[in-house]
């Protein structure tokens, strides 16, 4: 189970990621298409194309994390889609939470919440 300070930002990838690819290449995938710091403490998510993989790049006080998980049956299925041209999306820890552990989000219901807005323009 992952635990994640409060504040912390999950961004996923919308588009297909290449698995050989570490600290650098995600990090400059990071700063190039998402236009955000890697650095910044948030956690960046990228899944192959076949969805059997998965990689999680975060930045731990002095120096980059890579969390892999490749899967031996089945696929990771994205919890929300991007819209089109859209790079990325932010999720949630419950929703990495179902993605990591296979839950399918489309038949799951989500309860109005409040959700406060992003600072992000």
């Amino acid at each position: 189970m992952l635990t994640f300070p409060t504040g912390v930002r999950l961004f996923l990838s919308t588009t297909p990621t290449d698995m050989r690819k570490s600290f650098d290449g995600l990090a400059g995938i990071v700063r190039s298409d998402f236009a955000l710091e890697p650095e910044s403490g948030d956690l960046f998510i990228f899944l192959n194309r076949r969805a059997t993989q998965i990689r999680i790049l975060l930045w731990d006080r002095d120096g980059f994390c890579v969390i892999a998980k490749r899967l031996e049956a089945g696929t990771f299925r994205p919890v929300r889609e991007g819209t089109e041209g859209e790079l990325r999306v932010e999720i949630d820890p419950g929703e990495l939470a179902m993605m990591l552990e296979g839950i399918d989000a489309t038949e799951v219901r989500r309860r109005k919440r409040y959700r406060r807005p992003s600072s992000e323009s």
